[in-house]
């Protein structure tokens, strides 16, 4: 018998593909704004994306000024002459489109659901979130889904994560496992919050930091073994 019962598990990187999904929604509306589009675009963009994700987890700022900072800089780092705001808005529109799942998301989750509680912990944006959640048919698994817009406070911070716990039935620390793709957000906030963490990453993505998961795989599917 598993020693886990409840399972936390970020969407994207961890479920969702958001490296297609981002990449179908910048070239799309590029496209509606008839701007030209290349690799070095979507790298400035992803650079100056990053670093203000990064303040959000740090609670530096907010949610909001992530969204409708990052079109503004990138177009004056590009001398483009365009509403950042109102693009983003349409970005959002697009990404909200995205119902790629990485391989085997679906199989595992089928399989989970039958032995475990199952819940979503996602610092994403919530109409994007439960849109590609929904239309990837991946929502069906889960009790709840906790979206970090929706509580006021995001991962890794532990006030997300006690409101999270609040709302889980017969909730238990020792029985509790999160999994996701980033060590400064999930890893981190769920040693925080005092649970077990499990890092899936890829074989290029290198640990470069002081925060030790409790376990570490590659594929979903070894979720099994450590689940015996």
């Amino acid at each position: 018998m598993s020693k886990y019962t409840t399972l936390l598990f970020d969407a994207d990187g961890t479920l969702l593909d958001f490296n297609e999904s981002e990449r179908q929604a910048l070239i799309k509306t590029f496209q509606k704004y008839h701007l030209f589009f290349n690799e070095d675009i979507k790298e400035l963009y992803e650079k100056i994306n990053a670093e203000l994700w990064k303040q959000f987890e740090n609670g530096i700022i907010d949610k909001k000024t992530v969204l409708y900072t990052r079109f503004v800089k990138l177009f004056q780092k590009l001398d483009i002459q365009l509403d950042g705001i109102a693009f983003e808005d349409d970005y959002q529109n697009e990404l909200g489109k995205g119902a790629f799942l990485l391989p085997h998301t679906r199989d595992v989750l089928e399989h989970l659901s039958k032995y475990y509680d199952l819940y979503i912990v996602t610092n994403g944006v919530s109409k994007t979130q439960y849109n590609r959640l929904y239309k990837s048919h991946i929502d069906k698994y889960f009790i709840n889904i906790f979206v970090s817009e929706d509580i006021g406070y995001q991962k890794p911070m532990k006030e997300y994560f006690d409101y999270c716990f609040a709302r889980i039935s017969d909730f238990q620390l020792k029985k509790t496992l999160i999994i996701g793709d980033s060590l400064s957000s999930d890893i981190l906030g769920g040693i925080n919050a005092g649970i077990d963490t499990c890092w899936i990453h890829t074989a290029h993505t290198n640990h470069t930091t002081d925060i030790i998961p409790t376990y570490s795989i590659r594929d979903l599917r070894e979720l099994y073994d450590i689940l015996k």
